[in-house]
């Protein structure tokens, strides 16, 4: 394993970046009643910060709002089997300003799930990691970490 250098950051980040978006969909870990959850997102970094959305009424927003330590994994497929591993905590807003922000920042149609940034069913989720890992196979090699 190795730690990223400040120096690496913005490169590290990019490229957390691109291989998320190669994956597509994340797997999200979340707590109800103390007992742990897991559901697919599709989160889009902006920079070191995450952003997906949700409906504002759905059990993910509820337990994110009840507790809100996360765990994320995106797995890349073959050939290139790289994995991309984050952890922190989430904030939810439900102003149109900062959905429309996230709406902007998504690389995902949200009109699957949503009229737009002002529709009051959803809620703008913003990732802010403690710690991201990038790794190959199933996280055995290439081990590079970033924490905060």
């Amino acid at each position: 394993m190795r730690l990223v250098t400040a120096e690496e950051n913005s490169a590290f980040f990019a490229e957390a970046a691109e291989r998320s978006a190669a994956s597509g969909w994340c797997a999200i870990g979340t707590l109800h009643n103390g007992e742990p959850r897991v559901r697919m997102v599709h989160p889009t970094w902006d920079g070191d910060i995450a952003w997906f959305c949700t409906k504002l009424l759905s059990p993910k927003a509820q337990e994110l709002q009840a507790s809100p330590l996360v765990d994320l994994h995106w797995q890349v497929s073959p050939p290139d089997f790289f994995h991309v591993k984050a952890r922190g905590r989430v904030e939810l807003y439900t102003d149109v300003e900062t959905k429309q922000y996230m709406w902007d920042v998504i690389d995902f149609d949200l009109t699957k799930f949503a009229t737009g940034p002002s529709d009051p069913a959803i809620v703008a989720i913003k990732v802010i990691p403690t710690r991201v890992e990038i790794s190959q196979s199933f996280g055995h090699q290439n081990i590079r970490v970033w924490s905060h």
